[in-house]
């Protein structure tokens, strides 16, 4: 315990805070947390994904659920916290991944399961104890390495030769090689003749593992529904399993592998799933479709995924906060003072209030309502994992462990309110402060002194430089219709309007010329529609086409479609010319001012 601060949190059946204080403990009048427990020295090594909340006996007190990393190679479990003390410990044999919990059933007590995330496995736990294992379907083994390793099984090649082949079909060929292959190149040369004698005889396996792991309902939208579990692998696929069978209901393959993920609606009714791929991309996944679509397409690294409401907000490895539409639309950028350690979404139902809670490597746990900073919380040590939700009989609990691997507890307090500066009533607080204006100077006395005595001059002046102006436009205005460089013809036998609009986002554009004949009776005939571009940056599928008769009072629109065949984000200018039969100059001309080619979507 932490000396001079030490608050014990409420376990027992009274809904009340049992605070207990010792030392003198500064007043805070605006803060928003209790301190209700820190433990430094609680030996918890874990992520935001491995740590969950749920009432696990049925009676209305909700206990902590951890994977523990361990040192990284050994001492992996899972610890279940009830209040400050630990409850129960189960010894994991990989690293955790991720542990959720969900309802397997809709038998009385409704005590939900355990799913820990750990390699190719998943262990279920019911009431605190081992109740099932799943394991993924291996993968299919390559026949080339599968080939080296026979041959090293009957000692035709020597474990170096072993070595080299496997590196060279890593590197050149692309190959996806088994854990044994992997393992066996990281070993140093004097150990890698008795990894080969130990392993030569025994069958190749290649399995995937698990990167992370969320629920879905399965036909309920109801908190406590019947869940099923979604999981990412490292062989780019999302499989959702059956919550009694275990079996996998969907599998789609996506382009890269999922790190963070979110899933919202029901399996058999309609859900989406929202996948952060370590390629930088942003993929959602719905009911029945048959490849993901890309929403997002990151500048940097994901390092979190939250979704607030109908918004994704992701927080990136430059220090930056990110918010989009699930259309892929961004709706703001905020900037932070230090690199992101993880996220997690603060959904106080109480209150109907929604934020999002983003650890800094500064020590610091930001909170932001949309784009607004809201609250700054500071701790003891760097923040390596966030959950918010009930916890004992509290709703408002904020429980975070430490790099260092400390507890950190904290209670929202019921009088809290967390209020956004910019909407909030009345005129924002800068108009109250009154600005240092200097004092009148010698320089600014004479010239006003100055305007005074020649007002009748200085006002002549500018009405002399005004239509100076307005003549000048005017000559230039003429000048242009002279020689057909306007888009409105001057000519009378032909008299013609022209607008142009240009579609997409490249590098294929959609062209639109709307002509109209503004004569009262005439109809125009025998006109031309032709075009001058750079050829190194455009391509234009009809570049000379002819115009049809042209009624009067309508408008026609020619439709062509134009091509941007550079690379380097060059955009220039299209000149479009209208001619009659048997005229040397043109009758109207246009220039369209090209935007910048996108480039080309990834599928």
């Amino acid at each position: 315990m932490v000396r001079g601060r030490w608050v014990a949190l409420a376990t027992g059946p009274s809904p009340g805070r049992s605070l207990k204080m010792e030392g003198n403990e500064r007043s805070e009048a605006c803060a928003k947390w209790l301190d209700a427990h820190y433990d430094p020295v609680a030996n918890l090594y874990t992520f935001s994904s491995c740590v969950a909340l749920a009432d696990l006996h049925g009676d209305g007190e909700t206990k902590l659920i951890v994977g523990d990393l361990g040192t990284g190679q050994s001492n992996m479990k899972l610890k279940v916290y009830k209040g400050t003390t630990m409850l129960s410990e189960n010894t994991l044999i990989d690293l955790p991944t991720g542990v959720v919990a969900f309802l397997m059933d809709t038998n009385e007590p409704r005590t939900p399961a355990v799913a820990v995330a750990s390699g190719p496995y998943i262990y279920i736990y019911k009431n605190l104890r081992p109740y099932f294992k799943f394991t993924l379907p291996p993968l299919e083994v390559n026949p080339l390495e599968q080939d080296i390793w026979h041959q090293a099984k009957e000692d035709k090649i020597d474990h170096l030769t072993l070595k080299e082949m496997l590196e060279s079909f890593r590197d050149k060929g692309g190959m996806r090689l088994s854990a044994r292959s992997l393992r066996y190149l990281m070993l140093e040369p004097h150990e890698m003749e008795a990894f080969v004698n130990v392993h030569k005889m025994q069958a190749i396996k290649c399995q995937t593992v698990i990167t992370c792991m969320a629920t879905l309902n399965k036909n309920m939208a109801d908190d406590d529904a019947v869940g099923c579990l979604v999981i990412g692998t490292e062989n780019m696929e999302v499989c959702i399993l059956d919550p009694e069978a275990f079996t996998i209901q969907a599998k789609l393959n996506i382009p890269s592998v999922a790190v963070f993920m979110d899933v919202t609606g029901q399996f058999d009714v309609e859900f989406r799933i929202i996948v952060a791929c370590r390629n930088g991309n942003i993929y959602i996944i719905r009911r029945d479709s048959k490849r993901p679509k890309q929403c997002v397409e990151l500048n940097s690294q994901p390092v979190g995924l939250v979704r607030l409401n109908k918004n994704i907000v992701v927080g990136c490895g430059k220090e930056t906060l990110h918010a989009y539409t699930q259309k892929g639309k961004k709706l703001w950028t905020v900037q932070l003072p230090a690199p992101i350690t993880t996220m997690s979404l603060m959904d106080h139902k109480a209150k109907g209030f929604q934020a999002v809670l983003v650890a800094l490597a500064n020590s610091e746990v930001h909170l932001y309502k949309d784009k607004i900073l809201i609250n700054v919380t500071k701790t003891q040590d760097i923040v390596t994992s966030l959950c918010f939700g009930r916890y004992g009989r509290e709703d408002g609990t904020l429980i975070m462990t430490t790099k260092g691997g400390g507890l950190i507890i904290k209670i929202l307090k019921r009088t809290a309110v967390f209020e956004d500066k910019d909407t909030s009533p009345g005129p924002p607080l800068a108009q109250s402060i009154k600005l240092s204006i200097p004092k009148k100077t010698k320089l600014y006395v004479d010239q006003t002194l100055r305007e005074r005595e020649n007002a009748v001059a200085m006002h002549r002046a500018f009405q002399m430089d005004l239509y100076r102006l307005r003549l000048r436009a005017t000559r230039e205005y003429a000048k242009a219709l002279e020689a057909s460089m306007a888009p409105v013809s001057a000519d009378l036998q032909e008299p013609l309007k022209m607008n142009a609009v240009v579609q997409g986002i490249g590098p294929a554009f959609k062209l639109t010329l709307n002509i109209q004949n503004t004569s009262a009776t005439r109809p125009a005939i025998n006109l031309c529609v032709s075009f001058l571009y750079d050829e190194h940056l455009y391509s234009v599928k009809r570049a000379f086409f002819k115009v049809p008769m042209l009624v009067p009072g309508l408008t026609y629109p020619l439709v062509t479609f134009v091509e941007s065949v550079s690379d380097r984000g060059a955009s220039d200018t299209i000149k479009v010319f209208v001619l009659a039969m048997g005229r040397r100059a043109p009758i109207l001309t246009a220039h369209i001012h090209m935007p910048v080619s996108e480039g080309p979507l990834l599928a």
